[in-house]
Parts: C-alpha cells; sequence; structure tokens
C-alpha cells in the first residue's frame, strides 16, 4: 500500500459555478467524510492527483492529506470515488474517505497470475472470471495485487477463493466457493459465464 503526501484546502464556496472555475485553474473540488467526523469541502491540485495515480491505483493508495487551514492539519485517507467527466475523461471531483490505522476497510484488489500454465501448454484456455476481489484488512495491510500460481493447473481445472494461499492479517469477502479463474478446454468457450459454470460441474456431481 502506498503512503502519498497530498495539499489541500478548505473550500467555502460550493455548487457547479465555483467547481467549473476551480477546474480551468488546474483544481478539482474534493470532500473528506468518515465515521464520526463532519463532512469538509476541499480543493486539490489536478496535476498532485495525476502523479499519485500513477504511481498506484486509487484503491491502494494511502493518503496524507495536509490541510493548513484544518483542524487538525493532516488527515490519513483513501479516495473513495473519482468523477469522471464523460467526453474529456478527466477527474472532476474527488471522494475522500478518512480511515484510522487500528480500523479495518474494505479494498478490491486485482487478481495477478503468475507461472506457466501446463493446461494453456496442452492447449487450453486461461478465463479469468474475477479480476478483483473484495477483501477486509488495515490500510496498510492492503497488497497491490493477489497473486495466484497457476503453473500446476491443467484443463478443467479451476481457482476458487477457499483456494488461494492464505494472507496474514487479510480476510476474503467474496465467497469461499466462487470461481476466481479456470482453464478451459476449448478456445471456442470464450465467455467468463460459461467457463464458471464448466467449471461448478464436477463439484456438482460430486455433492450428489
Amino acid at each position: 500500500m502506498e503512503l502519498l503526501d497530498l495539499n489541500a484546502t478548505i473550500r467555502t464556496s460550493t455548487g457547479n459555478s465555483p467547481s467549473r472555475a476551480l477546474r480551468r485553474q488546474g483544481l478539482l473540488p474534493a470532500v473528506l467524510y468518515g465515521p464520526g467526523r463532519k463532512t469538509i469541502s476541499l480543493t486539490i491540485a489536478e496535476h498532485d492527483l495525476d502523479l499519485a495515480l500513477r504511481k498506484a491505483p486509487s484503491g491502494r493508495i494511502v493518503f496524507t492529506l495536509h490541510i493548513p487551514d484544518g483542524d487538525p492539519s493532516d488527515r490519513t485517507a483513501m479516495i473513495k470515488d473519482i468523477q469522471i467527466h464523460p467526453l474529456k475523461r478527466k477527474a472532476v471531483h474527488v471522494d475522500f474517505y478518512e480511515v484510522a490505522k487500528d480500523r479495518k476497510i474494505t479494498a478490491k484488489v486485482p487478481v495477478v497470475t503468475e507461472g506457466k500454465c501446463i493446461g494453456i501448454e496442452n492447449g487450453g484456455m486461461l478465463q479469468i472470471i474475477c479480476r478483483e476481489l473484495e477483501i477486509s484488512c488495515l490500510p496498510f495491510d492492503v497488497p497491490n495485487a493477489i497473486h495466484i500460481d497457476i503453473s500446476a493447473l491443467d484443463i478443467g481445472d479451476a481457482v476458487h477463493v477457499q483456494d488461494i494461499q492464505k494472507m496474514p492479517h487479510i480476510d476474503f469477502l467474496d465467497e469461499p466457493d466462487q470461481t476466481v479463474l479456470v482453464i478451459s478446454g476449448t478456445m471456442a468457450s470464450d465467455k467468463p459465464e460459461q467457463a464458471a459454470a464448466e467449471a461448478a460441474e464436477p463439484e456438482a456431481a460430486e455433492k450428489k
């Protein structure tokens, strides 16, 4: 988990017109909220946010927000939501969620495969059903990715949430029998829903 500094100032003017004026100056309107905290309207520099997001996806960055006119002046937060302009594809508003270092949060983390898969060498195809998994942990324990070794998988094999190696201090929130990936037997089976159903068939047969 990245820890980055980000400067912000308290914003007193709200509404569409003041927000548009800020964006013309290269600034972004933002808000900061959290449990037991009053929502604060902020302004941040668009350039500073862009630099931060290049280092890591927004869901895996913890910011120290430096707010000179705030009380307290330093607040620890993560990005909860970024509103994107539908045509310009640029950020227009940012929601920050204040976190405590000793309080668990939920986050979605991408799945990354590792290893040379036996099934692919035998003509199979890797189907990733869940590209992200939801976890619960302390803010600084959020991993950049969940790594799955697929080298021993053959055609017809699948990995479910319950098969993933446990990670210290991290709880998986998805259902244990949720299919994460499968090695399908034909190139034609290119729909994730179909691949997931095929992976579940052997399990269903065993339960009968």
